[in-house]
């Protein structure tokens, strides 16, 4: 659409699928698991469409690596996930779904769902907070799918072209990528985040060896050159750059789409004045994205927000999730702050809860969210809605209970 809504129209991947077609990739590239995991991929996206829900996939997945003893899919055999494909096929079909195999035929219901999307919930709402025009409807581009889960030198991710905390127009490189995945994973905060430059990780306290430009330096070489054409040669304003590598050779670097950066104006924010809390309790530290320090109770659900805005009007609330989605718009909107435990500084709910001016911090590595309980664990420590958190969205520090907050200058 002419004027971007972070996640809020749908995204159909690995189009063009079926068994036989993954069969013929997976004997081509001998690489069955690639293969496979593609075809999983457009199943959940095909579900999704249909009205499954997130979590109906991802119980068949997490039930395969309980049962195998896998923690991660990428540990799964080729065989193991054509299974978890297979699984993710018969649940939509037991939901009396059915799934077209002619690849033109999905193509064209792909591009359905894209237009549809323009009425989706989420994105009303989303228009309406923003105060977006219902009226003008989404185009539809299609794409050569390219794949950053072909290996783990693969990969996928978001380049900014400057800090989005700081103004200027000097190129800082900064964002998100992750290997073995593809770029949905990123965007839409279902992978934790490794940082793109040197700088970035120096100062969000971050390993430099597993920054892009360490890692893979062609790959970032070549971003910032394309980063320089668009900002120096061709002046556009502050980017957000999408790209995918198939390898760390440039060659099979694609830049998929790029977009206006939104940056915050330099303003006071808050910090916590730690000298005067002497038993302070650090738990935890992730990514800090938007905003600075605050206290408040953490809540799970619109019912929770609802209930203590109606008990407490004037108690700040935090929304916690393991990961966000774009369905979570409503909630993201009316509390104050957002924790999860997945995701980085670029996917759409880091960008919306930028854009909304809440204080965000992302990345949580040790934050388990169980939602359905209203509950999580932060580290050793279990926490249950309405308990109080502190949390700096500059630093990405996390603390148990409320702590005493000081004004500084921030960017």
């Amino acid at each position: 659409s002419s004027i971007s809504q972070p996640g809020m129209i749908d995204t159909m991947l690995d189009v063009g699928n079926n068994e036989e077609i993954t069969a013929g990739i997976a004997a081509r590239t001998g690489n069955s698991w690639f293969a496979w995991d593609n075809y999983r991929r457009f199943l959940q996206c095909y579900g999704m469409a249909r009205g499954l829900e997130r979590d109906d996939f991802d119980a068949i997945i997490s039930a395969s690596k309980s049962q195998l003893g896998i923690p991660y899919k990428k540990e799964f055999t080729g065989e193991q996930m054509k299974q978890v494909a297979l699984a993710y096929k018969k649940m939509i079909c037991d939901a009396g779904i059915e799934i077209l195999e002619d690849p033109y035929e999905q193509l064209y219901m792909a591009i359905q769902t894209v237009l549809d999307s323009w009425e989706s919930p989420k994105a009303r709402t989303y228009r309406k907070i923003m105060g977006i025009s219902d009226d003008w409807g989404t185009a539809v581009t299609v794409q050569a799918m390219v794949f950053g889960n072909f290996s783990a030198e693969s990969g996928a991710g978001v380049f900014f072209t400057h800090n989005p905390r700081w103004s200027g127009d000097m190129i800082v490189p900064w964002g998100d990528f992750s290997t073995g995945n593809q770029g949905e994973d990123v965007v839409s905060g279902l992978v934790t985040t490794l940082p793109i430059s040197r700088k970035q990780a120096e100062i969000e306290n971050r390993p430099v060896d597993a920054t892009l430009e360490v890692r893979f330096p062609d790959i970032y070489r070549c971003m910032r050159e394309w980063a320089k054409k668009l900002i120096y040669e061709k002046d556009w304003s502050p980017q957000e750059m999408e790209f995918t590598f198939e390898s760390p050779d440039t060659k099979d670097l694609y830049f998929l789409q790029t977009r206006d950066m939104v940056i915050r104006k330099r303003r006071k924010v808050c910090s916590f004045d730690l000298e005067k809390d002497s038993e302070v309790r650090i738990i935890e530290h992730g990514i800090g994205v938007s905003g600075g320090a605050m206290c408040g109770r953490i809540v799970f659900s619109l019912e929770e927000i609802r209930h203590w805005r109606k008990v407490e009007p004037e108690t700040s609330l935090i929304v916690v999730r393991g990961d966000t989605v774009p369905e979570d718009i409503k909630e993201i909107y009316e509390a104050d702050g957002l924790l999860t435990a997945r995701g980085g500084s670029t996917s759409h709910a880091a960008i919306v809860a930028h854009r909304l001016g809440k204080t965000c911090v992302v990345g949580c590595s040790n934050l388990a969210c169980f939602e359905k309980e209203s509950s999580c664990a932060l580290g050793r420590n279990m926490l249950k809605s309405g308990d109080w958190i502190s949390m700096d969205g500059f630093e990405g520090s996390v603390y148990i209970g409320r702590l005493k907050i000081r004004e500084i200058e921030g960017g």
